[in-house]
């Protein structure tokens, strides 16, 4: 979470092992991801709106805009990822929204992760079929 010489605020985002770097400069709202716009990048209107809750808990919605860089993971997890940075980026602009946004479980990393197969398993909890003889 940074902020820099030109009124823009950085930070970055992860969930899964998705990660999002989030530039938010003051604007009119526009938001490009990966050089897409969002309809684009996120053609799902429920992953769109799942996106912009920080914005809307903060009234922010049309203040910002914003420029995402998203690698790692899925559709879901990226989702995640954007609007975990999108949150912190609200915070470095103005921390008097850190209750709002923590309260809102904004703020919050989500670290469910896929767990590692073991080796002498076919999975990560899966074992070998037993036989005693």
């Amino acid at each position: 979470m940074a902020k820099t010489d030109t009124n823009e605020f950085i930070a970055t985002g992860r969930r899964k092992t998705a990660v999002a770097r989030v530039r938010m400069a003051l604007g009119v709202g526009k938001t490009k991801i990966n050089g897409k716009t969002i309809e684009e990048y996120f053609p799902n209107q429920a992953m769109r709106t799942f996106i912009e809750q920080p914005l809307e808990a903060t009234d922010s919605l049309k203040g910002y805009d914003i420029t995402a860089t998203i690698h790692g993971g899925g559709p879901q997890g990226q989702a995640g990822a954007l609007r975990h940075g999108l949150a912190r980026a609200l915070v470095a602009a103005d921390p008097n929204l850190m209750d709002t946004l923590k309260e809102g479980g904004y703020l919050t990393r989500d670290p469910r992760m896929k767990e590692r197969k073991k080796t002498g398993q076919p999975g990560a909890r899966k074992k070998f079929q037993f036989s005693k003889r």
